[in-house]
């Protein structure tokens, strides 16, 4: 069997940054004489059917990587395993030695036991930098870690352009998404989906490469947190970068710093002072070549003990083989938002892989606000976006339900629009298990008629109807835990667990950590929901609160000493487990359940009538210190367990039946 000297484990479907990373080192390890075998591991969570990026299929067809085969067994010195979490492909891998490269690190335990099961204890994690250190060693103190980060690598004579001045008489800067500025009359390419400014020139992806890109620019504006790829590739193609302050420490003289409301100023002074720029060109050449080029890779493969091969290596050990399976799928449909869906989701078993739909606008859900006018008038329902972006922050794969207020459709109609979209995805995605949370609308029941092979379940709320009709009655029930439900019926067969939170307490940053991340400085803060009437922050202002209506990360919430929300399932199980202090103002008359339920175990303040005097009492009662303290005090007191895992772990029991 060859043994090679580099095998990298990785969907090479991956777009962006993680397929020009890997492609980068296999370039450096073939100019080195040192070889390196693919090894495809498609995450069940990505889209099926496309095909490798560019950049790894032309390593492939030039010859500086071979392509392992499913069948057949590989051994390598050296096994790179990029996005450890993903479940490889059957296949059995033999590796002298095994790094797990990640850059965000998972915050989930049992992430890191499945790790240890599928690449044996000796592995190492290699983080890609020192903030993804830094957290890797918070999350998993016990795992091993290597000393040195696994950086990114950058070939500089491939990137590099002779340039003989500017682009043209203007001055000509790139931004890739998301995060357009205002620049003002600034000539500008963005790189994304849609242009954000309609006198913004738009490059749609992959209507241009990332080097044709940067050699249309002067300028590149990248305000992402960490040094990344996109400023790598602008710095050795000869293109200053603009970045945030935050990383003047890191990058010293190699590039330009601003805030974002003072780039459109810098880049005419620097387009002005041609000497200036090309300083800042030159130290960005040499920065990169110095730190990200290729001998840096090489060095870092000496370490274990790869060098550049003038000979045939002599005999390896015999490794022990690492035999990987597919996962099973679970498809979620979340018609109230995906946050219950997400916190499950991210505790199955490293046996399934979920799927996550969402849908925008469920008029079953939603009533309208007892207080025209008031708290909740403006406050606007989940959007497919928000629904979405929380589980594709995690990770997973999501998917789109029709709305019906969206297609203003009949109902007749919605319904067999519904039915279909879900038959294809459950040919799609072929899920053992399909979990509804929310309401089984007629258009899901006649799905479930038809995928009798399929184990279907109903994530079903305790707050609201329990028999939903017809058609629904041999499915599984799940029940997510409520504080508020004082007692629940025995007589039917669902399934119970405690309060299901996206996050475990001991998950949440502490209060000074969760400010500084947030940009908040000290003094007393409140947190508002979206849609609040603007007394509510003024009567806040004048006790001393400086007031934010942005929802933040969950693990940011204990930066605020007091919040004021409505009391939906996630926002009150979430303020209530980790004893934040809050007033709530229900809007639908299951969340006055909630906040009557919580007021009255003296956990949270409520108020039911915001247009009365009752506002100003309760405002004026929580601005309190002592009266925080109670309120806190009384929810450590009546603390719940966190049900996601318990849900994650009994649906992870239902098999499905064998279709044919």
């Amino acid at each position: 069997m060859t043994v090679h000297d580099v095998a990298v484990l990785a969907d090479f479907r991956q777009p962006g940054g993680a397929s020009a990373a890997v492609a980068a080192e296999v370039h450096a390890q073939a100019e080195a004489a040192l070889s390196t075998v693919l090894i495809h591991a498609p995450d069940a969570r990505a889209a099926e059917g496309f095909g490798f990026r560019p950049r790894i299929s032309d390593l492939i067809r030039d010859g500086a990587a071979t392509l392992a085969r499913d069948d057949q067994p590989v051994a390598a010195r050296l096994l790179v395993v990029r996005r450890p979490w993903t479940r490889p492909a059957a296949l059995s891998v033999r590796a002298e030695r095994t790094v797990l490269v990640v850059g965000k690190p998972p915050v989930e335990p049992t992430v890191y036991e499945q790790a240890r099961r599928w690449f044996g204890a000796e592995a190492a994690w290699a983080p890609t930098g020192p903030q993804a250190r830094e957290q890797l060693l918070r999350v998993a103190p016990g795992v091993r870690v290597t000393t040195t980060d696994w950086h990114e690598i950058i070939d500089v004579a491939h990137w590099w352009r002779d340039r003989d001045g500017f682009v043209a008489g203007e001055p000509v800067v790139g931004l890739r998404g998301p995060f357009p500025i205002d620049l003002g009359d600034l000539r500008v390419r963005w790189f994304g989906d849609s242009s954000p400014f309609p006198h913004w020139e738009l490059v749609p992806y992959g209507a241009e490469l990332p080097g044709e890109f940067l050699r249309t620019l002067d300028f590149l504006i990248d305000f992402q947190q960490t040094f990344s790829r996109s400023a790598l590739e602008s710095m050795a193609a000869g293109v200053p970068v603009i970045v945030g302050e935050h990383l003047r420490p890191f990058l010293g003289g190699a590039a330009l710093y601003s805030s974002p409301g003072r780039v459109a100023s810098l880049v005419r002074e620097v387009y002005a002072d041609p000497d200036r720029y090309r300083g800042v060109v030159g130290r960005a050449r040499e920065f990169a070549e110095r730190h990200y080029g290729h001998r840096s890779h090489l060095a870092r493969l000496a370490r274990y003990g790869i060098r550049p091969r003038l000979n045939v290596p002599g005999p390896r050990r015999d490794p022990r083989p690492v035999v990987i399976a597919p996962p099973r799928r679970l498809l979620m449909l979340g018609d109230d938002g995906a946050k219950v869906c997400t916190a499950i989701a991210r505790r199955l078993p490293s046996d399934m892989a979920a799927i996550i739909a969402t849908s925008s606008h469920p008029a079953s859900f939603h009533a309208a606000s007892p207080h025209p006018g008031s708290f909740y008038a403006a406050s606007p329902r989940p959007s497919p976006q928000a629904a979405s972006a929380l589980a594709q922050a995690e990770g997973f794969l999501t998917e789109r339900l029709p709305s019906r207020e969206a297609l203003g459709a009949s109902e007749a109609r919605w319904n067999r629009l519904l039915r279909d979209r879900l038959t294809h995805l459950a040919e799609l995605h072929a899920p053992e298990v399909v979990v509804v949370d929310g309401v089984p609308h007629e258009g899901i029941v006649q799905a479930a008629r038809e995928r009798t092979d399929i184990v279907w379940v109903w994530m079903r709320r305790a707050l609201r109807p329990r028999h939903p009709g017809a058609g629904w009655d041999g499915v599984h029930v799940l029940e997510p835990g409520e504080f508020a439900a004082l007692a629940v019926p025995d007589e039917d067969r669902a399934h119970r667990v405690d309060p299901v939170l996206f996050l475990d307490p001991g998950e949440l940053l502490e209060p000074a950590a969760a400010r500084e991340e947030l940009g908040l400085g000290d003094g007393p803060l409140a947190l508002l929901a979206p849609g609040t009437v603007a007394g509510i922050a003024e009567h806040l202002g004048r006790h001393g609160f400086r007031v934010v209506r942005d929802e933040p990360p969950s693990r940011c919430l204990r930066a605020f000493d007091l919040t004021v929300t409505g009391a939906g399932y996630d926002a009150f199980h979430e303020r209530l487990a980790y004893g934040i202090p809050t007033v709530f103002v229900p809007g639908r008359e299951e969340d006055r359940g909630r906040a009557r339920f919580a007021d009255a175990a003296g956990v949270a303040l409520t108020v039911e009538d915001p247009e009365s005097d009752e506002l100003e009492q309760v405002l004026d009662a929580v601005v309190r210190p002592e009266v925080r303290a109670a309120l806190r005090g009384r929810c450590t007191e009546l603390a719940f367990s966190n049900g996601a895992a318990a849900a994650a772990t009994w649906l992870s029991g239902l098999r499905a039946r064998v279709r044919g």
